[in-house]
């Protein structure tokens, strides 16, 4: 039966109710009708009404004597078959390409290189304020990007919900305007250096540049990441590293422009020049990027407990914590340990540490390829263990030289982990409506390793007399102890694989 014949139908019952004495009634009947009728037998009832008339009045007349009104039971089942499309809307499978699908890859890019980019580049910031603050020790000054990562991943589990809930733009927007006001509010923040109020400042800069935008990065990279997830399916790991490339441009925008124009117009336009950039990019991605699947509403707990009852889901939330713990050590110490240990001027600081965001662009793009071929979390694995390794290899290097090299191993391993971890973590959902809750609650778990983390190193230094081994001990250890959970997390999901009838070695399962 044609559209158009239904609502012709339609708009003729409609007609009769509106020129009868209860039409008032008979709408706010239809409002409040149920679906107690099976949905496939009122449309076949419509099709016999058109098909010969005769047989439609009696039917009707049989309606009338069963529920009390044959037009009302004609109505309402029209108000069913209309609405049905709107309320059982089935988006389908993740496209997994086209140009709706590599757009939003793109916004999403430009995103986490305003949220991760920024967090990446807190070395610099790190080192211009331990040399701007002398009287400030170091390991207080890392609680500013610790803060800042934290609240990125805390509240993920908050802006996860309300992404699956349909607030996806809303999230969006206010994430947006905590980010401005905490950039610009970073650039007057240094106002007190020359009244000599360090302890003032220090405040300022934690209150601006690590809970604003801390906030503002908790409501964009969460909700934006359950977004892009929901796109793709067998290429999602590629999309993933493809968007979060986006940390390594931002890696290396942000600390040329602040050894750009430093020097020539000072801290507070340096930092606006990057709040602009910032600005633009996310009012571009909010217009590209748009919510796919069906919202499954803010009914239901906020905090999805039985997910971890799975075992890999739980080891995977331990794993992926211990790696966090030592992950950013090196992006907040780098600079610091060559000027302090290699003796290298500031501006070589910083080239060092773009070398290491830059590589990162092959180490979130090779791996994830990898990924979607051999499983995400088989392939995070190895670059778990190399991370970790690498860091404990650092306390060898002395020379200007080999830290460049080292910079170049680390950069590529630390990249793998930052894309795989989000995409490992969407392996292990299969309802993709839950994509923002299940990801916010690990989120939330691994803030407290990146709170904890780089100050936790910094009081280290700062026991050790300046010496930066310990710290380096303690990152690198953490990384090898989460490369042991992950392999527990492979373990378990490949035996649950094999259960379900892949008849694949637990070794050869692909998770």
């Amino acid at each position: 039966m044609a559209p158009t014949d239904i609502k012709d139908s339609s708009d003729k019952e409609l007609g009769g109710l509106q020129s009868g004495s209860g039409s008032t009634t008979d709408i706010e009947a239809i409002r409040v009708s149920g679906r107690s009728e099976s949905e496939d037998s009122d449309i076949d009832g419509i099709d016999q009404h058109h098909e010969d008339d005769s047989h439609d009045d009696e039917k009707r007349a049989a309606n009338t004597n069963s529920n009390g009104g044959g037009r009302l039971s004609l109505v309402k089942t029209l108000s069913r078959v209309i609405s049905r499309p709107e309320s059982n809307f089935d988006p389908g499978p993740p496209p997994d390409g086209g140009a709706r699908a590599w757009c939003t890859v793109a916004a999403a890019h430009l995103v986490i290189m305003t949220t991760w980019g920024f967090i990446n580049s807190f070395g610099v910031f790190q080192t211009y304020y331990t040399s701007s603050l002398p009287s400030i020790a170091p390991s207080t000054i890392s609680w500013i990007g610790s803060l800042q990562v934290f609240l990125l991943f805390f509240i993920g589990t908050f802006t996860g919900r309300l992404t699956d809930g349909g607030y996806f733009r809303h999230v969006f927007l206010l994430g947006t305007a905590f980010l401005a006001l905490g950039i610009f509010s970073t650039a007057n923040a240094m106002d007190g250096v020359a009244s000599g109020d360090e302890s003032g400042v220090v405040w300022k800069l934690f209150l601006a540049q690590g809970l604003a935008m801390g906030l503002g990065n908790g409501c964009l990279f969460c909700p934006c990441m359950a977004t892009l997830s929901t796109y793709f399916s067998k290429k999602r790991s590629l999309a993933i590293g493809m968007a979060a490339c986006g940390s390594a441009t931002g890696g290396l925008v942000f600390p040329s422009m602040m050894r750009s124009l430093l020097p020539r117009v000072g801290f507070p336009w340096t930092v606006r020049a990057m709040g602009f950039i910032c600005i633009g990019s996310l009012l571009c991605s909010f217009w590209v990027i748009k919510p796919r699947t069906k919202p499954r509403g803010m009914r239901g707990p906020l905090v999805e407990w039985s997910a971890f009852k799975e075992g890999e889901y739980s080891f995977f939330v331990a794993g992926s914590f211990l790696c966090f713990l030592g992950l950013y050590f090196a992006f907040y110490y780098l600079a610091s340990f060559s000027r302090d240990i290699i003796h290298l001027p500031y501006t070589s600081s910083l080239n060092i540490l773009l070398v290491l965001n830059g590589v990162g662009v092959f180490g979130r793009l090779i791996p994830n390829y990898i990924a979607d071929r051999a499983g995400p979390i088989n392939v995070f694995i190895p670059f778990a263990g190399a991370g970790g390794i690498c860091i404990l290899c650092w306390t060898a290097v002395k020379t200007e030289a080999g830290l460049y090299v080292w910079a170049v191993f680390y950069g590529a391993a630390a990249g793998g982990i930052q894309s795989l971890f989000p995409a490992g973590l969407t392996s292990l959902t299969t309802d993709l409506r839950k994509a923002g809750v299940r990801m916010g609650m690990v989120f939330t778990c691994n803030s407290f390793a990146t709170l904890a983390g780089p100050p936790i190193a910094g009081a280290i230094i700062s026991a050790m007399d300046e010496k930066y081994y310990g710290a380096q001990a303690f990152a690198g250890s953490t990384l090898v102890c989460g490369m042991g959970l992950l392999v527990a997390t492979r373990m378990v999901k490949a035996r649950k694989t094999m259960r379900e009838g892949d008849g694949k070695g637990v070794w050869k399962v692909r998770v």
